[in-house]
Parts: structure tokens; sequence; C-alpha cells
């Protein structure tokens, strides 16, 4: 299949969105993921975060004594000295190379709206987090979508990608660990890619989000990040998921040209015009406490992942799923040969009766038959109940 192309120019212009095709009129399309922000079911198995860090949790960490004296005025353009050495020590790039954002999605919006123009490209790996994509749009991008396979475990396709790649492509976005899937792409993948990118799109960029790259499970390390491995890679990441801080908003890019650092620091200054200094000195302690912090989070994910893996396992008649390489998400399927298409819409229908929240595939790319399953947001005592109602749910549906 090659990558559907996505005028931004003809989206927007004609004001369409998902939810509301005749209406919307706003510049980034509408995407119902927004309803994850106003609301909070008891069974939520739609968010793809660990568990929310408390306040609390986080002023008992060491480095943070006196944050009283914190003087809250504005933040420097490229974030703090001790924010970028603290996530410089976790990515192993010199800290001159971080520029600190307000979470990744905005980074990503920068990245894009700076480096491309008028009739530029980018190429973008989906499924993906709805604002990988239409923050491109927002800046006013071409977007080429390279559709991942659920058949194929959502690994990247690179004959896709070198399909799509062309002069016009000045950024091409991927995802490691992806979001909805929580699959890990190799080292050697991104290394064909960026062969792949220097004969068919020179001047490209290659973004790698890397929010759960730390979200890891029992006791696996970290996965090793893409930073410094060539200058044509910019990543993102953030305290949002693997760190359970999300309300931090803070996030960052790491970008090892100096000029492209440059103007990312100026566009930084015209939207945004700094960081918050509180943010960032919560987020410098909760990074240099990272270790003690992510240890017993990762248990919980193992635990949790197992507890789904059976769950799936007594379920596979009416269920496939993509074990996640890591992150508290992964992406399950309702069988075609179990659910019709009025069972799948009755399935979503049936669900907020049950108290139960998931995350509609439609969202990141992928069909209504497809779904986001979030196992590392709610206690473990809740997680078993809940995939019981989602049981119910699918007798419901079928019934």
């Amino acid at each position: 299949m090659q990558g559907i192309e996505r005028n931004v120019d003809e989206r927007q212009q004609a004001g369409l969105s998902e939810s509301n095709p005749k209406a919307w009129r706003g510049r980034f399309p509408r995407n119902e993921i927004i309803s994850l922000l106003n609301v909070n079911r008891p069974f939520n198995l739609a968010e793809s975060t660990s568990q929310d860090l408390t306040l609390g949790e986080l002023l008992s960490l060491p480095g943070l004594e006196d944050i009283r004296n914190l003087k809250l005025g504005y933040g420097t353009s490229a974030g703090s000295v001790a924010l970028r050495e603290a996530i410089a020590e976790g990515c192993k790039v010199p800290a001159e190379q971080i520029i600190t954002t307000q979470g990744t999605a905005l980074g990503l919006f920068l990245l894009a709206f700076e480096v491309c123009r008028s009739g530029d490209e980018a190429v973008l790996a989906t499924p993906c987090f709805p604002p990988s994509r239409d923050c491109l749009l927002g800046a006013g991008v071409s977007v080429r979508e390279i559709k991942l396979s659920f058949e194929h475990g959502y690994r990247l396709d690179l004959e896709q990608i070198e399909a799509s790649l062309s002069p016009k492509t000045k950024l091409v976005s991927i995802a490691s660990p992806q979001n909805p899937a929580g699959i890990q792409t190799s080292r050697a993948d991104v290394e064909k890619l960026l062969v792949l990118m220097e004969k068919r799109a020179p001047d490209a960029i290659l973004f790698i989000d890397e929010t759960y790259r730390e979200a890891t499970y029992g006791d696996n390390a970290a996965l090793e990040s893409f930073a410094g491995l060539d200058a044509r890679i910019v990543t993102g990441a953030s305290v949002s998921k693997a760190l359970g801080a999300p309300g931090l908003r803070t996030g960052w890019l790491t970008v090892e040209n100096a000029d492209l650092r440059e103007r990312l620091a100026v566009a930084k200054m015209n939207t945004v015009i700094s960081g918050s200094g509180l943010d960032e000195t919560l987020a410098t302690a909760l990074l240099r406490n990272r270790e003690s912090v992510l240890a017993p989070r990762r248990r919980l994910l193992a635990a949790a992942l197992q507890e789904l893996a059976l769950w799936c396992e007594s379920e596979d008649e009416r269920i496939e799923w993509v074990r996640p390489d890591a992150g508290a998400l992964c992406c399950l399927r309702l069988r075609a040969d179990a659910f019709d298409e009025v069972a799948v819409a009755r399935f979503w229908d049936l669900l907020p009766g049950h108290d139960l929240q998931l995350a509609s595939g439609a969202w990141f790319g992928e069909s209504s038959r497809v779904f986001r399953l979030g196992f590392g947001y709610l206690p473990p005592a809740r997680l078993g109940p809940a995939l019981s109602a989602l049981s119910t749910v699918m007798d419901a549906a079928t019934a």
C-alpha cells in the first residue's frame, strides 16, 4: 500500500473533522481523543500513562528542599541548565543539544513549523498519537501517511516509506515505542531509514518520538535513545508517560544541529516565551531521581502486562492483540469472525454503561474494530475487574 497524502489546504479550507464533518472550522483537525481530558470513568482503560505521580511523592524526592525560595520569573529560551543536564544524562548527549518544550507534541509542532515551507511534505508512520499528525496539519504541512498494519505487528514498513520519500520531504516522523501499539523500532531499521532518506530526501530530518522509551517491564532497563546516532535525527520525549507526570507539561527535543536548535528556540520564544520555572524545577528533580521512580512502576507494568496477556489468551476467540515492547499501552482488535459491524458499533455504545473507557483505533488512524488499551493507569486491584467488565460488554455486544 502506498502512503496516503493529506493536503492540509483541502482539509482546513473545507473545515472537516472526523466527529462533525460539516461544521468544524478549526485549523487543527478535531479528534475525539480530546475527550480523555474531560472524562475519567472508574474503569479507565483508555489512558496510556503509568499511574499519576502525586505532588507529595514528587516533593519528597531529593533536590527540592529549597523550592520555597524559587523565584517565579521567566525561564531561559532553551530551558534551565539543570533540567537540560538531567535530560542529557538519560539521552547520553551534551546538554547544549537539548531544548525544552511544553510536551513532546509542541516540540514536533515547532519542528514542523520551522523546517517545512509551502509545498514541503512530511512522511508520517500511522497509527499514531493524533497530535503527531494533526500538529503537522496545523503547521501547514502536506502529510503522507504510511499505514502500518495490525497483521504485521505495526512494524515499520521501509518499502512504503521509501515509496513516499521525495525531494519535497523535509520531515519524517515515527515513534519508538509507538503510540498506540507500544512497538519499538530497531536500530538497524532506523539506520536503513537514514540511508533511504539520504538517497531520496536528502534535506529531510528524522523525528523520533521516544516518550515511552523508559516505560519498560520488570528489571528491563530503559531502551537506548536514538539521540546522537545521526545529526539528522531529532528525538522528543517528556516526563508525562513513563514517569507519570503529564501535569508538569515538560518535554524536550534533542537537536544536534546548532542552527536548527537556535531557530527552534526563537520559535519557542514566539509561542510560549519559555517554560515554567516551577515545572522545570520539579521535572529536574524527577529526572535526577528517575531510577527510584521508574523501578516500582516497571514492576507494576510487568505484572499488569502479564494479567492482560492471560485475559487476552482467555478471550482469543473474540479478540486479537499485538503484545507491546514497552509502554503502558497496546492495541487489541475485535475479531471479524466474532463481531460484525453492528456488533462493533454496539460494543462502543455499551462501554459507558459499564463504567468503561477505551481509546478508539479511529482516533489514531485505524479502524474502530481496533482499540488502544492502557494497562498501567488503573491501580492493580482494579485492572482485573475492568477486564471482566470488558468481557461482559463483549458478551452483550454479540448477544
